[in-house]
């Protein structure tokens, strides 16, 4: 399974721009102001070859702007109970406050690991000042700054060394995993109901009613492979349960452990921005992708209708449009076995493994018929290209000005790949080393 590691803590000590620090990029919006960050944001991180989840916890579970110690309280639970590491984060300058003291005494009382993590250290004086939170009794303090990035390094190792094992390799994990995700109340469950020929998860019309991911192994029709069911990804600003917010973050786990998401869109509604936003998080992860169209039994049709509405899933999914788009009914079980067909076809073009001078037979007369643009007067040359030893597809192309090799070269690139060999469904990764 993935890990998650969660940042705790009261308003304005940090949470966000630690977040924005680990994951690399800023996601998470920073202001002076306290409570800026009202949902959740989940990012990954890779440190020293291992990859986590980062969930800066910053928001509240109900959209109320009454008094923050009982929903801070909440958030420290829900992280105490889902994450395998806690960072809790506390402000030099802000001494101990009776939040700080309630936060640690629920982490005292949890078995999680809990990293004290004191900000804004940024001279000797600070690291002096300090020392206080060791009243807190939650171990040894890691003092960073997370604005400049001091000690960040030494608190990834200690986050390294506090997550589980790393998994061995179990003897069914080349059975391709194929998740089922969406919006609440799209049909997943239903979904999962007509494929297996059974009722096995519960159906209502009520939005949330699966809270967990549910794996079925599916042996059927000379395909072998487990389906996943999983709670609907609900809007995070949405999300007011606390059961709910367990559900996004076993989802969260879901996607990033399977190798291909069937996003399942309502035809009813079409593609909303919630359903960009899961499509973002499969890409980010490089999982395969399927996009079933649900519900287009409800749909008034005409000749032009499913190439319209391809046309508009495609314009919004953009640049990444080599995915198939199928048009489903669990109701009247339209297309089903083309699910599964597909599914499966994308698991094995994710894992496909394409020979080097296979790549560069083809590729090298693509490359000298269009060359880079020239930069500044410095003309790229790529001379070579490789597929790197990668559990999903990522390739290198060597040359002499890796620097100079901008976007619309690499998608140029990545368009002639999928035009000569099968990568339907799946994102792929460029990179430019120098020869």
């Amino acid at each position: 399974m993935s890990n998650i590691v969660a940042i705790v803590g009261r308003p304005n000590v940090g949470k966000s721009t630690l977040f924005n620090r680990l994951v690399g990029r800023k996601e998470a919006i920073v202001d002076e102001q306290a409570g800026v960050t009202r949902d959740r944001h989940y990012g990954k991180s890779e440190w020293s070859g291992r990859e986590f989840t980062v969930i800066d916890t910053g928001g509240y579970v109900t959209n109320s702007d009454d008094v923050f110690e009982e929903e801070i309280r909440k958030q420290v639970l829900l992280a105490v109970e889902e994450s395998d590491v806690i960072l809790f984060l506390v402000d030099v300058f802000g001494g101990i406050t009776d939040w700080d003291e309630g936060i640690a005494d629920i982490l005292r009382r949890s078995r999680k690991k809990v990293l004290m993590v004191v900000n804004k250290v940024d001279n000797n004086e600070l690291q002096y000042d300090a020392q206080l939170f060791h009243k807190l009794g939650l171990g040894e303090l890691n003092l960073i700054s997370s604005m400049s990035g001091s000690g960040t390094g030494d608190l990834l190792d200690l986050v390294i060394k506090a997550l589980p094992p790393a998994p061995e390799k179990e003897d069914d994990a080349d059975i391709p995993k194929i998740a089922i995700v969406g919006r609440p109340n799209v049909g997943k469950s239903s979904l999962v109901n007509a494929l297996l020929g059974e009722e096995r998860n519960i159906v209502t019309p009520v939005a949330g009613t699966t809270r967990d991911s549910v794996h079925t192994r599916y042996r059927k029709f000379n395909h072998d492979f487990f389906l996943i069911d999983t709670a609907g990804l609900r809007k995070k600003g949405k999300v007011s349960e606390d059961i709910e917010f367990y559900s996004v973050l076993r989802a969260v786990r879901t996607i990033e452990d399977s190798d291909v998401c069937l996003l399942m869109i309502d035809a009813t509604r079409g593609i909303e921005a919630q359903d960009l936003n899961i499509f973002q998080l499969i890409q980010k992860n490089r999982k395969g992708i399927v996009i079933l169209v649900n519900k287009w039994d409800l749909v008034e049709k005409d000749t032009h209708t499913t190439r319209e509405v391809e046309k508009s899933i495609f314009e919004r999914i953009s640049p990444f449009t080599d995915i198939p788009i199928i048009f489903t009914s669990t109701v009247t079980k339209q297309r089903l076995q083309k699910v599964l067909d597909i599914a499966v076809e994308v698991a094995a073009n994710r894992k496909q493994r394409i020979p080097t001078s296979k790549l560069n037979d083809i590729m090298l007369p693509i490359i000298e018929n269009n060359e880079p643009p020239a930069l500044k007067g410095k003309y790229v040359k790529i001379k070579f290209v490789t597929q790197l030893p990668t559990p999903t597809p990522q390739f290198a192309f060597f040359c002499n000005l890796p620097q100079y090799v901008k976007d619309p070269y690499k998608r140029f690139l990545e368009n002639r790949m999928r035009e000569n060999f099968d990568f339907k469904g799946v994102p792929i990764q460029i990179y430019f080393r120098e020869k």
